[in-house]
């Protein structure tokens, strides 16, 4: 099957990678599209490990196939799925049942796929524990700030995006953010007439700083007792005093929600009981969807660069030689031709 692979620093199309094997709790889905991660992605393929690996996480397709009882998704279901090593950029993916939610008709598979962005970004909210109406500063206009920002400001609270670039600046706005900013004045500027000068409840960072410089302006903007949250690749480096003074939290958002990286949860498909746990990663993935579903966010206009999937090579290069020219990427498998084209759809198990 096709998938996208990394070795040695090199990304390239492997058209023979062997097929996932189906366990019991599992489905079977045949891609359509794949959402880049490009933070994660390029820092994975930093890594020389001694065998090739699939890069990828979040994905969206049609189910093939499923087996065993607690499995409740049917075959021929439309999917968006998430969690490495389960989902990837891949052909076929042997998806666990928890990590797999039902996208209606009218919401489209392209939008769709990129539910692990949209499910880390609700659980970096979370992480915030914001009130209606408080005050958050998300620093970071790529694909996952846009993404959290949209989702934030339809929970009501009120947004400032801040991101050096205009392009992105631009975007947003016209996605309805309220509150953007391209410069440290303009912030600060904001952040004085909403808060009253007081700062703000907290700050989220969904950008890459390898100075730390970020983290201190961030805790520099809080209110007394106010919270940073760090989603992007940080330096954790910041000044004592800063936290001190406001007695200020920095906490730390991992993934898409509580049962990532639990086997338990994951693979073997044991719940989290909702009176305890109420927001899960498999919950937050339906709840993004949900808000796709309602036309609370828009997702379609950050989708600037659709490749077909033999083309990869030449998307990730892209990012590496000029990070900021794309703002979301989406690999586009047979299947999407096929479903477009209105061919019937056949399985690719075989080829």
């Amino acid at each position: 099957m096709k998938a996208v692979v990394s070795y040695q620093g090199n990304i390239s199309m492997s058209n023979d990678m062997p097929q996932p094997q189906l366990e019991d709790g599992f489905l079977l889905v045949q891609t359509a599209y794949s959402a880049i991660s490009p933070g994660t992605e390029m820092m994975m393929n930093g890594h020389y490990y001694s065998k090739p690996f699939i890069l990828g996480y979040s994905a969206a397709g049609i189910v093939k196939e499923t087996k065993g009882d607690s499995v409740t998704l049917k075959k021929g279901q439309r999917v968006a799925c998430y969690g490495a090593p389960y989902v990837k950029h891949a052909e076929l993916l042997a998806v666990p049942r928890h990590l797999a939610v039902p996208i209606p008709d009218h919401v489209s598979l392209e939008e769709a796929s990129t539910v692990g962005l949209g499910a880390i970004a609700i659980h970096s909210l979370r992480q915030a524990n914001l009130q209606f109406g408080e005050l958050l500063l998300l620093i970071g206009a790529g694909i996952l700030g846009q993404i959290t920002a949209q989702i934030a400001q339809a929970a009501g609270y009120q947004v400032i995006l801040y991101d050096l670039l205009e392009e992105r600046c631009r975007i947003a706005k016209e996605l309805g953010i309220r509150h953007v900013c391209s410069s440290a004045k303009q912030v600060d500027e904001t952040i004085k007439l909403l808060s009253d000068g007081e700062g703000v409840d907290a700050s989220l960072i969904c950008a890459s700083d390898k100075t730390g410089s970020l983290m201190d302006h961030s805790l520099e903007r809080l209110r007394d007792r106010g919270k940073v949250i760090v989603v992007g690749d940080m330096k954790m480096e910041f000044k004592r005093e800063l936290m001190f003074t406001k007695e200020a939290q920095i906490l730390i958002s991992r993934a898409g929600g509580p049962g990532r990286y639990d086997p338990m949860y994951e693979k073997q498909g044991i719940p989290y009981p909702v009176g305890y746990i109420r927001w899960t990663e498999g919950r937050n993935m339906a709840e993004y969807i949900r808000l796709l579903a309602e036309g609370a966010i828009q997702v379609a206009p950050l989708l600037t660069n659709v490749h077909p999937v033999d083309e990869c090579a030449q998307v990730y290069e892209q990012y590496r030689e000029n990070p900021h020219s794309i703002l979301g990427a989406v690999l586009q498998y047979p299947l999407a031709t096929e479903l477009k084209t209105g061919q019937e759809v056949e399985t690719t198990l075989g080829r």
